[in-house]
């Protein structure tokens, strides 16, 4: 049986390559089993994204928020996921966040 790590590599690569419902599966597989793994929602946030799936994209970018928020990128990917998706006031606001838990000003 593959490690979570694996099992995230491999979607990776599928991604990587183009077999987004692939990387997909992989993905939810890991989530399925461990909830709390930030790595794959912010993998699945990207997936989605790329699927036309925005609100699921969105959903995964937020849970990465929620279990890393004191993390700058966490707020970053969830800008650059809502700004794809056409969702840009949700976009500046986690932007703007993301400023201001790194130092920043606009």
């Amino acid at each position: 049986m593959s490690t979570h790590h694996e099992q995230y590599d491999d979607a990776i690569r599928l991604k990587d390559q183009g077999d987004l419902e692939g990387a997909a599966t992989k993905l939810l597989a890991i989530i399925a089993e461990v909830p709390q793994h930030a790595l794959s929602h912010s993998a699945m946030a990207v997936v989605m994204q790329k699927l036309g799936k925005a609100d699921e994209a969105i959903a995964h970018a937020k849970k990465v928020v929620e279990l890393e928020p004191n993390d700058p990128f966490s707020y970053a990917q969830l800008s650059v996921i809502c700004q794809r998706c056409g969702r840009i006031a949700e976009a500046e606001d986690a932007l703007a966040r993301n400023q201001s838990m790194s130092g920043r000003r606009h």
